[in-house]
């Protein structure tokens, strides 16, 4: 008698179990040093490690839906409807926006009640690409030690072949920037945040580093916290579930 397989669903669902796992170790150890920046606070370090964990299973959810639906999710209605847009988003800017937190069945703010941004590569928030053509167009640099920014997903142009990063998620963090989950925009307090300040308006391009409170450290003030998914994971996930377009 022959050995039945085991289900596609149970496959599915230790893939994604596995996914989350990698995800908040990599979260982790991305921006461990960022509790470093609260010292002995002991509130604001439960609430920077609770954030890295939400942005995890944010990734996870996005991922999920991908298998689910084929194509990843466009940003929310508003900041007060976490539902998907109802309509095609065709441009940068137009599927750059806030985390759909009731499609995808999550919390959708950090830990200090403020939505969490989402911006996703628009060709692939319709069923309308190629997997072995497209290409995912969001970037991550790191500013270093040195104070110069390198990068960590993607490069100087996105291709097919360079593995850019098809989605970021972002926490604008405790302080500057963001939205409350009932529409109170908070203030950009900041004295000398540039990098901030570029994550609160970038469309395609992000940073991320060590927090800091130092406005005359490279880049200023910073307590923004990032994750990020190439196309590798994201099209093994929807491999697995066949609903990866041929």
């Amino acid at each position: 008698m022959r050995a039945s397989k085991p289900p596609v669903r149970a496959a599915s669902r230790q893939a994604g179990a596995v996914l989350l796992i990698l995800l908040a170790v990599l979260a982790l150890a991305g921006s461990s040093l960022l509790m470093s920046a609260f010292g002995a606070n002991t509130v604001e370090r439960r609430r920077v490690q609770r954030t890295q964990l939400l942005l995890a299973q944010a990734t996870d959810a996005l991922t999920g839906f991908a298998a689910a639906n084929g194509r990843l999710p466009r940003p929310a209605i508003s900041a007060t409807d976490g539902r998907e847009q109802p309509l095609p988003c065709a441009s940068d800017e137009q599927c750059t926006g806030y985390l759909p937190w009731v499609a995808l069945g999550i919390a959708g703010e950090d830990a200090w009640g403020k939505r969490l941004r989402y911006s996703v590569t628009p060709v692939f928030t319709s069923y309308d690409y190629q997997p072995a053509t497209a290409a995912a167009t969001r970037t991550v640099q790191q500013r270093g030690a040195d104070g110069e920014l390198h990068y960590v997903a993607g490069g100087p142009a996105c291709s097919a072949q360079t593995r850019c990063a098809a989605l970021v998620v972002l926490s604008h963090g405790k302080h500057n920037f963001g939205i409350t989950a009932d529409g109170a925009e908070q203030a950009n307090a900041g004295a000398a945040n540039d990098d901030e300040s570029l994550n609160a308006s970038a469309t395609t391009h992000f940073v991320t580093r060590v927090a800091s409170s130092d406005p005359n450290a490279p880049g200023g003030e910073f307590d923004d916290q990032l994750a990020w998914l190439t196309l590798q994971p994201i099209y093994a996930r929807m491999r697995s579930a066949r609903t990866l377009p041929n």
